[in-house]
């Protein structure tokens, strides 16, 4: 019996998908104690979109640390966060013309969207929050009030209050979801329906958790026009989806929408050290006093060290144009899965992707099997039904490969064997 078994708590989760001890990790590719490979398409649920132990991020660390640079600093100021913060004005604020404070708070999603929550909540004198149908927004009891998923709900052992959920929009039935916001909007109107306009809405452009279920651009227009009518504030979380992922910075680049608050974790540490941070527009921004919502680790030196390497790769196009021939690979790889009905559906925007096998049992014993031939992915959506296919966005053309050849014979050894 091992020590994690001897005396890690019987919640641990991924450990129990990926049975072994993992040694060191280069890029896309991790290896254990036993020397054994495997490519790496979870990558960290999204936080290590340029790779394991990335070359410059890893320079740019060491070198701070041998130089004695101050590593915690709560919300004190420094050089490694004034740098951090220039440059992520510099590349990602100011071409696209946002004028988006930046708040740090505790290193984790789930912090981000309790401050987000909390912000809209005082800045509107309003209590409630419109989430939606199969997102996931951490597992704090505020964002877990937002999250739909009843396995996570159930464990909290309170009631989760002031957070309602409506219908997120059907990729197969988008007249039904542009409809159900319509609806919203005449009962808000309406001062005898007994339904009143929420301090936010709170949205996932691209449900990853859910299922990697895609927002329209009709859709998210509709409802950012929705929470401008009646005052509220319209919450993008972009933590798992965000920072290149999808082939822009943000995930809703191209859908003509300019959100109050923006998420961000996960990948905008750059190295897979802890941060996270809030955009907050100027006009919500202002209802903030000092010191309250803070967090002991939101002053994460080496993560806005390695954050700022993160962002040089925003200076140009190079690396969202490989994410762009990279998706070509995968798609073409994938999609006569779907055709020879292996699998369900495809479905997803940049590297961000999702094979829906229709049945959480089939998904869980591809994952089981592409884990043993050296692939690591995970499952997610409605019963764990859906492989979401998340890789470094730095992986090299031959390890993607070489993963989606693995990844395709371990759907076929599981359907074969079904039928």
């Amino acid at each position: 019996m091992t020590i994690f078994e001897q005396r890690e708590s019987n919640i641990r989760a991924y450990a129990r998908t990926y049975p072994t001890v993992f040694v060191t990790a280069k890029n896309a590719r991790q290896i254990d104690e036993n020397g054994k490979e495997y490519i790496d398409f979870f990558a960290g649920a999204g936080v290590l979109n340029f790779g394991h132990n990335n070359p410059h991020m890893k320079d740019a660390m060491i070198d701070y640390m041998q130089k004695d640079g101050v590593l915690h600093s709560l919300d004190m100021q420094t050089q490694a966060k004034a740098q951090f913060m220039q440059k992520f004005t510099d590349v990602i604020l100011k071409p696209r013309n946002m004028p988006h404070c930046m708040q740090f708070m505790g290193p984790t999603g789930t912090n981000a969207v309790e401050a987000a929550m909390k912000l809209a909540r005082k800045a509107t004198g309003r209590h409630d929050i419109v989430a939606f149908s199969q997102g996931f927004h951490g597992m704090t009891l505020g964002a877990l009030a937002a999250t739909a998923n009843e396995y996570f709900r159930q464990a909290s052992g309170v009631p989760l209050l002031h957070v309602s959920h409506e219908l997120f929009d059907q990729e197969h039935d988008q007249e039904t979801s542009l409809a159900a916001l319509d609806t919203l909007a005449s009962q808000y109107r309406d001062p005898s329906s007994g339904i009143k306009p929420p301090a936010a809405f709170m949205v996932e452009t691209i449900q990853a958790e859910g299922g990697v279920n895609v927002a329209c651009k009709e859709w998210m227009q509709k409802l950012e026009k929705l929470a401008k009518e009646f005052g509220s504030v319209l919450i993008v979380d972009d933590i798992q989806v965000g920072c290149g992922r999808t082939g822009s910075y943000f995930s809703f680049d191209d859908m003509g929408i300019s959100p109050d608050i923006i998420t961000l974790a996960k990948g905008i540490g750059g190295a897979g050290t802890p941060m996270a941070m809030n955009l907050v527009h100027p006009d919500l921004d202002k209802h903030w006093s000092p010191g309250e919502h803070t967090g002991t680790f939101r002053g994460q030196n080496l993560s806005f060290v390695a954050g700022e390497v993160a962002l040089s790769y925003f200076e140009d196009d190079t690396l969202m144009k490989e994410v762009v021939d990279k998706v070509k690979t995968v798609r073409s790889a994938l999609e006569p899965l779907v055709s020879e009905n292996s699998a369900k559906e495809l479905r997803g925007k940049g590297l961000i992707l999702g094979l829906d096998m229709g049945s959480g049992e089939v998904a869980a014993k591809v994952v089981q099997r592409c884990f043993q031939k050296g692939l690591m992915l995970g499952a997610c959506g409605s019963g764990g039904r859906v492989l979401k296919i998340i890789p470094p966005l730095t992986i090299p053309d031959a390890d993607l490969i070489e993963g989606l050849d693995i990844l395709k014979d371990a759907v076929r050894f599981v359907m074969e064997e079904a039928a």
